[in-house]
């Protein structure tokens, strides 16, 4: 569970967004202008900020560039400008992600996860194995057993993301939101195709997995098939 700050003007976005988190076991507190989320944000420090952009004291881009020079806590964008230069600036401007209105509890949720689980990974300095398995994350090489692994770039990313996150159930909406990047609500077949091609890279297959082990309902995991 998170505690979150949600910066908001709209009283009935504001209001639901924040009951229906709280009902969910997120500790939730919300500023109706851009200065009070500022003044709370540096103070209580959240977990992780929910961040519009069209507030009544200040533009929303503008005050994500206020919290980045004072913290590093995740911000969540939520935005109805859905052009990809506003995007790309956000992001170049510090936002950690973001969302298109309108929006569900449940992607919001979604979001808070995956901003949370990149704020808490360690750096990692070495390459990540698992079992027989090593990934280089910064040459962007793969190999199994000695053999280089020939992936492609989401192939990859997925991969990593999963040995990253070793004996860790993740679901395919947190998959589609961490590796895709997707506005939630991406179809979950895309990682079903990807998961099957990876399976046949790996040597193995959803009847006789090895490596990638799928939690029915829940989501898939990767594991070390020696342990």
């Amino acid at each position: 569970m998170a505690a979150i700050l949600i910066i908001e003007d709209d009283q009935r976005i504001r209001e639901r967004l924040a009951r229906a988190l709280a009902g969910r076991g997120h500790a939730v507190d919300t500023r109706r202008t851009g200065f009070e989320g500022l003044s709370t944000a540096v103070e209580s420090r959240p977990d992780v900020v929910v961040l519009d952009l069209g507030l009544p004291d200040v533009d929303g881009a503008e005050l994500l560039r206020m919290i980045r020079a004072v913290s590093d806590v995740p911000v969540i964008v939520a935005t109805a400008r859905s052009d990809e230069p506003t995007i790309v600036a956000l992001l170049d401007a510090g936002a950690d992600d973001y969302v298109v209105k309108p929006f569900s509890v449940d992607q919001i949720e979604a979001r808070v996860r995956a901003v949370m689980r990149r704020s808490e990974a360690p750096t990692r300095t070495g390459p990540l194995v698992v079992g027989g398995l090593s990934m280089d994350l910064e040459g962007r090489e793969a190999a199994l057993e000695g053999m280089p692994l020939e992936l492609s770039r989401l192939e990859f990313d997925l991969l990593a993301h999963l040995a990253a996150h070793q004996g860790e159930v993740i679901s395919k909406r947190d998959l589609l939101a961490e590796v895709w990047r997707e506005p939630y609500g991406g179809s979950e077949s895309t990682v079903d195709v990807h998961l099957s091609w990876l399976r046949k890279k790996l040597g193995e297959t959803a009847a006789e997995p090895r490596y990638l082990r799928t939690v029915f309902g829940v989501g898939v995991k990767l594991v070390d098939p020696s342990s």
